[in-house]
């Protein structure tokens, strides 16, 4: 499983057909299948390629929605 820096984990912004790769609780998913994540913007308010640990803690829904995407590495220093 790879490894990310979180200057790594910015590349994966979901922008100009790159993929769309969000941080959460020191694990990396891929949501570029979503259509929620349609160019790496989640409903106006976050963006592919960040750690949303602190954002996801207050969003209206729990992690458990993370579980449907595949985790593609860890967080470095998580």
């Amino acid at each position: 499983m790879r490894e990310f820096s979180l200057e790594e984990l910015a590349r994966f912004d979901g922008r100009d057909g790159r993929p769309a790769y969000i941080a959460y609780g020191g694990r990396v998913y891929d949501v570029t299948e979503s259509f929620l994540w349609q160019s790496g913007r989640h409903q106006a308010l976050h963006t592919a390629g960040r750690d949303l640990t602190a954002a996801l803690d207050k969003a209206p829904h729990g992690p458990e929605l993370l579980e449907r995407f595949p985790v593609v590495g860890t967080l470095k220093g998580e």
